[in-house]
């Protein structure tokens, strides 16, 4: 080596060396941009929000106190009240004890009134209430919920990961001992999301559903056995399926199964603390304030949302917190108002759309349940989905659709159920203004049918009708993206059969419908948007464009008998027409008319049509006619009625429900 060759030329070498890293050190220093340390602590330090917990503070010491009156505040524990009390500390495990203790537990077996369940009336009364919040005309989730479980199905094979129990997890007796309880609580915590599982794979979809339906009762029998850390294993583990897409088609179902368990342990953590909060066996009022709420209540409540803040994963994170969304009202009269925004922002971070905008339904619909006053959170909810809803047509989602050979139409149905709750939220009592930003908004993502066709069934029918025009403009130069423009002009016609457009445009809004729909090659598509519109073309017209729609229809479902698969949306045609045309003369003038009849082939069906027109010339008919083709359509009628003896379920009911009746009217208007 060199040191051993020349020492001397080794360490001139080692000087120089020196001398030019002290020459680079003393540059950068005399170069160095100066910092300033405290501004800049300012500057990128988190933002400090406020929590108002009045005189609350989880180092304050209770108060004990006693009397010879007792009650049960909760399991094993009792509570008492006094003239005379004492302050000690709180013992640090003694929240690990859900607040008991041996001695409490065998006070409370030995005294037979603290083992009186608290009143259910109030409670009752309160969930009424709470329920009522929004108004009757609010159409609740639990009446979308069948729709979306029969509508998104699959024959895929599923998966699912479910929590496995331990017998460590199982609640400790009375009298073991409190060291081994402790211990065994935070071996508990410190597995929180490592939970032991098990995957079950190759489930059809009733065995997912099943076995989902076992876990909702595994958790209602966790909590009730007083494993309250095995209840939120189970739904922090249920929580982390909705971030799974892989049968892409049945996520919309998967979302309502999993959303039950996550209402169900949320209903279980509220009515916990709310029967910790009863004095003298009485409830909170229903419009309690936090400062009623005793400190080991609000405790209690701080250690659930401290547990679900421990949870890593941000979606069953944000889920679970959701739920128990409603237990802020223990703790803050801000706290909800303060929670559903910072909640709205965490959905940012869910990178799928599908599993985004599914997550604000979900803040959405506990939203309207506890705070619905709170519209502005609702209205930022949305405008963050549309920030990102781009993302829909973006390479990620793209791939993931060619991977399980998913089309790009049945991908957008997914998303229906999803933004029509949330635009129902959002539009409830809301003023027309709100309509002409959306509308705005649409126009800026290209009029995107999706969300057009959306907006239009959240809104009311007044604000809808009065814009009729400037909606058929944008159906027009919408974006379909796979959602077919005749499904808009349904859903508008669906809003024109509740309210009234203006007058001087109601006859261009039918010319400009009719130019779609009867351009439409499909005899399912056609049919059922024609029968939207028959009803609209009935209320402001004449005969004449009456006679017309069905000369259409006949001409559409004539061919290859595409009447026999339509018979419903028939019946529907016939039902409108003489609800609106309810004067004989002139609905047998529309030429038209009995041709149509003539569709209906099955005799049933017939009969049953018959019968609607019957009962209608009974209702309006007040005086007696002349009218020989009244007369010859009606005898007609009756012919039918009466040679289809054979369907009824007796010749009895037949003679005195439907002909006797029938022919006693007919006799009577002739003659």
């Amino acid at each position: 080596s060199l040191r051993a060759r020349c020492p001397a030329r080794y360490a001139s070498l080692l000087v120089c060396g020196y001398l030019y890293a002290c020459t680079l050190s003393l540059h950068s220093l005399r170069h160095a941009r100066s910092r300033n340390y405290v501004s800049e602590s300012e500057v990128c330090k988190l933002e400090s929000v406020p929590l108002d917990f009045g005189d609350y503070h989880p180092l304050k010491p209770i108060t004990v106190t006693e009397s010879k009156t007792k009650k049960m505040n909760r399991k094993g524990s009792t509570s008492s009240t006094s003239s005379s009390s004492s302050s000690s500390m709180m013992d640090p495990l003694s929240s690990v004890l859900d607040g008991t203790d041996p001695l409490s537990l065998f006070a409370a077996a030995a005294d037979p009134v603290t083992t009186v369940p608290p009143m259910d009336g109030a409670r009752r009364k309160r969930e009424k209430d709470e329920s009522s919040a929004v108004g009757s005309d609010f159409e609740p989730w639990s009446n979308k919920r069948g729709e979306i479980l029969a509508r998104y199905t699959t024959t895929e094979k599923l998966s699912i990961n479910l929590y496995m129990g331990s017998e460590k997890g199982k609640s400790t007796t009375t009298g073991s001992a409190v060291s081994e309880k402790v211990r065994t609580r935070l071996e508990e915590l410190d597995d929180l999301e490592e939970g032991s599982q098990k995957e079950l794979l190759n489930l059809t979809q009733q065995d997912y559903m099943n076995r989902i339906e076992e876990l909702n009762q595994s958790l209602k029998d966790a909590w009730s056995s007083d494993q309250k850390v095995k209840a939120l294993k189970i739904v922090i583990q249920c929580s982390k399926l909705l971030s799974d897409t892989t049968v892409i088609q049945f996520y919309p179902s998967k979302f309502v199964l999993i959303t039950d368990i996550l209402d169900t342990f949320g209903k279980l953590v509220y009515e916990r603390i709310l029967s910790m909060c009863m004095d003298n066996r009485v409830s909170l009022p229903d419009n309690f304030s936090p400062e009623s709420v005793n400190d080991t209540a609000k405790e209690t409540c701080l250690n659930w949302f401290f547990k679900i803040a421990s949870i890593r994963e941000l979606i069953p994170r944000f889920y679970v917190e959701a739920a128990i969304l409603k237990c802020n009202k223990f703790l803050s009269k801000t706290g909800i108002s303060e929670c559903l925004p910072r909640l709205t922002s965490m959905i940012r971070g869910i990178g799928d759309p599908l599993v985004a905008v599914y997550a604000r339904a979900y803040l959405c619909r506990v939203g309207m349940e506890v705070a619905p006053q709170l519209k502005e959170s609702l209205n930022k909810n949305f405008f963050d989905f549309l920030l990102t809803f781009k993302q829909i047509h973006g390479d990620t989602v793209q791939n993931q659709l060619v991977v399980q050979c998913v089309e790009i139409p049945l991908y957008l149905t997914l998303y229906s159920p999803a933004i029509d709750w949330i635009l129902q939220c959002i539009a409830y009592h809301a003023p027309d203004v709100l309509l002409t930003e959306m509308m705005e908004r649409c126009k800026k993502l290209g009029n995107n049918a999706l969300l057009l066709n959306s907006v239009m069934s959240a809104f009311r029918a007044e604000f809808i009708a009065a814009r009729s025009m400037d909606f058929i403009g944008m159906i027009k130069e919408c974006d379909e993206s796979g959602f077919p423009k005749h499904l808009l002009f349904r859903s508008l016609g669906l809003n024109l059969a509740l309210a009234d457009p203006p007058e001087n445009d109601r006859l261009q809004i039918l010319n400009e419908a009719w130019k779609v729909i009867t351009k439409l090659k499909n005899p399912q598509d056609y049919i059922n948007c024609a029968e939207v519109w028959v009803e609209y073309t009935c209320r402001h017209f004449t005969k004449r464009e009456v006679n017309t729609v069905l000369a259409d229809v006949i001409k559409h479902m004539t061919p290859d008998r595409a009447f026999e698969d339509a018979y419903p949306q028939l019946q529907t045609i016939i039902q409108k027409v003489i609800t609106y045309i309810y004067d004989f003369a002139l609905l047998f003038s529309v030429e038209k008319f009995l041709p149509f009849l003539d569709m209906f082939q099955k005799e049933s069906v017939r009969v049953e049509v018959c019968k609607c027109i019957m009962e209608s010339f009974i209702k309006h008919q007040q005086e007696s006619t002349k009218d020989p083709v009244i007369l010859n359509a009606l005898l007609h009628i009756c012919k039918t009625m009466h040679d289809s003896v054979k369907l009824f379920v007796s010749r009895e009911e037949l003679c005195s429900e439907v002909a006797a009746r029938t022919i006693c009217s007919l006799i009577t208007a002739v003659f």
